[in-house]
């Protein structure tokens, strides 16, 4: 049996033990798991980053109006905005971001990486680092293998499931792969690695599931966002070698706790937080109504 992701510290000391570089692994465990060669599976991470890169540029081109009518252009209107707050590339970053997810809240076609509810995050953080840093295809595909092998330990640590976890689960693991495949992308270490992990893991830690009407679009979108630009910020301090102090399992083991001990309504049921707002509400049975009149007219 290839090496099962239990914990982050096991991933390193078997990278250490056989010379491996980090992805590989991963890619030992993906082979063995599918039953698959090692060309299929370069194919298969080809295959879903052009999904990535699809998503992100229908969100910025396409007419992203939702059915609901919460999702209205938001990635063209961030990406077309005169007003720069930092720099273009940071706002190609957020309208990137922006733009896959609403391909997803659109019904279009993204990869869920982990969740769909947080498929915005890996393609807005990767297509802007590959275009900023001309990092190759092959290069992101293995950083592709390392958030997987992130979210395999995610998985048995915590959740990558809203309905289980909170929103921290979804967004959060999500930036906590993003934020290692770029520190990966740019030449850091393991250990930095897995420190900008454990850094986005504790910036997002106790984020709520609260979508409006239990549709993933809003606050769902711009998490996406604000969770890829958090996953800048802590690769940019685990790659200047600050230290997350606590180790990237516990951290893991941290969100896992607080997702037990969130109340039910925080967790993807629409009873709590934004959803239970007078607005929030209000759209709810708007939604409602709406679909009632179109299976009617059916």
């Amino acid at each position: 049996m290839s090496f099962l992701f239990e914990d982050f510290k096991g991933w390193k000391a078997l990278c250490e033990k056989e010379g491996a570089l980090l992805f590989e692994p991963v890619l030992k465990y993906e082979i063995e798991q599918k039953g698959a060669s090692e060309e299929a599976i370069w194919s298969g991470l080809g295959q879903a980053y052009q999904v990535m890169k699809e998503a992100v540029e229908t969100g910025l081109t396409e007419d992203m109006s939702s059915h609901s009518g919460m999702i209205k252009n938001g990635a063209k209107k961030v990406a077309q905005n005169k007003t720069i707050v930092l720099s273009k590339e940071f706002q190609t970053l957020i309208s990137s971001a922006l733009a896959a997810k609403e391909v997803n809240s659109c019904m279009g076609r993204v990869v869920a990486a982990p969740t769909a509810g947080a498929s915005g995050i890996l393609p807005g953080v990767l297509t802007t680092m590959q275009k900023i840093h001309t990092v190759a295809d092959q290069k992101i595909y293995e950083a592709l293998l390392i958030s997987a092998g992130i979210a395999l330990i995610l998985e048995q640590k915590a959740s990558l499931a809203g309905a289980v976890g909170g929103c921290q689960a979804e967004t959060g693991s999500a930036a906590a792969m993003a934020s290692g495949s770029i520190v990966y992308c740019l030449g850091g270490s393991i250990d930095q690695v897995f420190n900008a992990v454990a850094v986005t893991l504790q910036c997002m830690l106790g984020l709520v599931c609260d979508p409006v009407a239990g549709l993933v679009e809003v606050p769902c979108v711009v998490r996406n966002a604000s969770a890829a630009a958090i996953a800048n910020s802590s690769a940019q301090i685990a790659l200047s070698d600050v230290d997350s102090v606590i180790p990237v399992d516990e951290c893991a083991e941290a969100m896992g706790e607080v997702g037990q001990s969130m109340e039910t309504r925080y967790k993807e049921t629409a009873m709590g937080g934004l959803a239970a707002t007078k607005t929030g509400q209000a759209i709810s049975k708007r939604v409602l109504i709406q679909d009632i009149d179109m299976l009617d007219d059916e």
